[in-house]
This record gives structure tokens, sequence and C-alpha cells, in this order.
């Protein structure tokens, strides 16, 4: 029902800065919480950030905290992922997606993936 479309990624140094974008069209937008994503070739699917619509909770990874900072727009069912500091290890492609429920912690909640932005940090 709901379709997901990330934007903003791209090449930058380390140190340097990108900002996502996760924009909801169609069907029936009442999230409990939406959630950021990563996966790098070969690697498992990582939990980078997530915030509780409603009332603004957020979860960050601990390999993020202090640089990445996620926030969204309820009236535009837009969802955002400010991320300065960044790192080679930050390689990736990013995928935002939404739970329905509230276990909000718990990754297997999550459905409705978008089509990625791939995020490239050089050294």
């Amino acid at each position: 029902q709901v379709q997901l479309v990330e934007s903003g990624g791209g090449l930058v140094q380390a140190g340097g800065s990108l900002r996502l974008s996760c924009a909801a069209s169609r069907g029936t937008f009442r999230p409990y919480a939406m959630g950021w994503f990563r996966q790098a070739p070969g690697k498992e699917q990582f939990f980078v950030a997530a915030i509780v619509w409603s009332g603004g909770s957020t979860y960050y990874a601990d390999s993020v905290k202090g640089r990445f900072t996620i926030s969204r727009d309820n009236a535009k069912n837009t969802m955002f992922l400010q991320m300065n500091s960044l790192k080679p290890e930050d390689t990736a492609v990013y995928y935002c997606a939404i739970t329905y429920g509230g276990r909000w912690l718990d990754t297997q909640e999550y459905d409705s993936w978008g089509q990625g932005t791939q995020v490239t940090v050089s050294s």
C-alpha cells in the first residue's frame, strides 16, 4: 500500500555530511515508527536509527551516536537522516521502512521497504 522513496545519497569524502530523505506516498500512512537500515555487500542488514512517529522517541546504533540525527516532518509524511562526520565504514545502501506495531526496536516488525539510496564515503 504505502510506497517509500529514499533520496539524498551520493559520494562524499570522509568527514563530510549527507542528508537522506524518505518520502511516503500512496495508501494509508499511519506508522507507529519509521527506521533507517543499511546494507553493504557481503554484510548483514544493519539497524541504523528509528523514530516513533507521534512521540518522537529515537534509537541510534552505537556506531552512529553523536554523528547521525533522525527526524521527521509529520505533515509531509517524510523522514530524514542527517549524517555528519561520515566514515568509510558508513558506505552502504540505505533503506527506510515502517512498522505499524508497537515493538519498534524489533527489526522483524518493519516492512514497506523502499528501493534504497547509495552512500559512498571515500578516504
